[in-house]
């Protein structure tokens, strides 16, 4: 598209921050240290995971940058960066997580596809934009549509083509949709968001523009967004319709049926513990466990359990967003579509399996173990997250 350039290599790459895990190289994708998670509650823009399908695309000219909105709409409209930034700007503080986060724990259980994530394909971030519902309401679909006058129900989002980047769309772009009643309702803060931390976004996080959809797995949050098309069904993308769908333990690679389950929306509730390593070794005494904790659409955390004896008895964790501000998992002045940080301290005598799980604001739970969760994809892993403490015992 004019202004906005998808290579066909990996030659024009940004730079990355080098203390970065990285789990992929072409295409990029990386995640931070455990321990960098916890270091503040907004992710350091250099620490947020980096997820991509292909090379980053390049901005020619950003006055000639423009996102398309066609289909299932009256007028057929181009709308230019200066068109968005005129319009009320939101800052929304919302967690982004890759569906495939954990991933890489769930493969010991039974080997699953895609690219291998420790607990870090997560980030909260404050995103600053303006809200799809606006946009829409620009072009005549009215906020809190359910249907569009012309039969919409589905509002699908793509970037640029590139041949390279997608073999998945056989050289199609990146592409994903939501309902019609998600991205005109105000509530669901929805946005078209051109910042990231304050800052204009960069490039492996959507420069110029990207969607950004609150509790939903990241998937759904196009980067680089070339056109906005108003459809009567889902998105019928492979990303879509042959990926980011949960199946049962039940189901393999030569029994498989895409059409049988619905494409995944919401994150279920998901914790993890970023203070220690999957392995550690010790003194004994007091160990201070810290981790995030977050569930999708909106649902706030109601409860952190922490266990030092691989869930046989348990501590309750304290939970905190913003310094200054109590956390009350249904108050106003919480942020809904964003984690919270845990943190619990306990004495560790002797060796031993500390474990996490959360609760959400509707009972929803972490399942105990992995094994009855597995699917093929090796999305969603929330079961308990566990690490291991071995204590070093001085010589006499």
């Amino acid at each position: 598209m004019p202004g906005l350039t998808a290579p066909s290599d990996y030659a024009r790459e940004p730079p990355r921050h080098p203390a970065l895990l990285v789990n992929s190289k072409e295409p990029f994708n990386a995640e931070p240290h455990r321990s960098a998670l916890v270091s503040s509650y907004v992710t350091p823009v250099e620490f947020f995971y980096k997820r991509n399908h292909g090379p980053v695309p390049i901005v020619d000219d950003i006055h000639k940058y423009c996102v398309s909105i066609s289909d299932l709409v009256e007028n057929a409209t181009e709308l230019y960066m200066k068109d968005i930034l005129e319009l009320p700007k939101y800052a929304v503080t919302a967690t982004l997580q890759c569906a495939g986060n954990r991933r890489t724990a769930m493969s010991k259980t039974r080997k699953v596809k895609g690219v291998g994530w420790d607990i870090g394909a997560i980030g909260n971030a404050v995103w600053g934009g303006a809200k799809l519902a606006d946009v829409l309401e620009m072009i005549g679909i009215p906020k809190f549509s359910r249907i569009s006058p012309l039969g919409g129900k589905h509002v699908e989002f793509r970037n640029p083509n590139s041949h390279l980047a997608l073999q998945e769309e056989n050289g199609g772009p990146y592409k994903a949709s939501i309902p019609l009643s998600q991205a005109t309702n105000p509530e669901a803060d929805v946005l078209l968001a051109y910042e990231m931390n304050g800052e204009t976004l960069n490039r492996d996080h959507g420069y110029p523009l990207r969607v950004v959809v609150p509790g939903v797995i990241g998937a759904r949050s196009v980067k680089w967004l070339d056109s906005i098309n108003i459809l009567a069904e889902e998105c019928q993308g492979f990303f879509v319709q042959k990926d980011y769908k949960m199946f049962p333990p039940s189901v393999d690679w030569d029994n498989i049926d895409w059409s049988t389950r619905r494409p995944q929306m919401d994150f279920p509730v998901q914790s993890a513990i970023c203070s220690l390593e999957e392995v550690n070794c010790i003194k004994p005494g007091k160990v201070t466990v810290k981790g995030y904790a977050v569930s999708g659409g909106g649902r706030g955390i109601e409860r952190v359990d922490v266990s030092t004896d691989g869930g046989q008895t348990w501590i309750e964790a304290s939970k905190s967003q913003k310094a200054g501000t109590p956390y009350v998992s249904d108050d106003e002045s919480c942020d809904k579509w964003a984690w919270i940080l845990f943190e619990a301290e306990a004495d560790i005598p002797e060796s031993s399996e500390i474990v996490a799980k959360a609760v959400d604001i509707t009972g929803n739970i972490q399942p105990e173990n992995v094994q009855v969760i597995w699917n093929l994809r090796g999305i969603l892993n929330t079961s308990w997250h566990r690490v291991l403490v071995q204590i070093a015992h001085s010589n006499p």
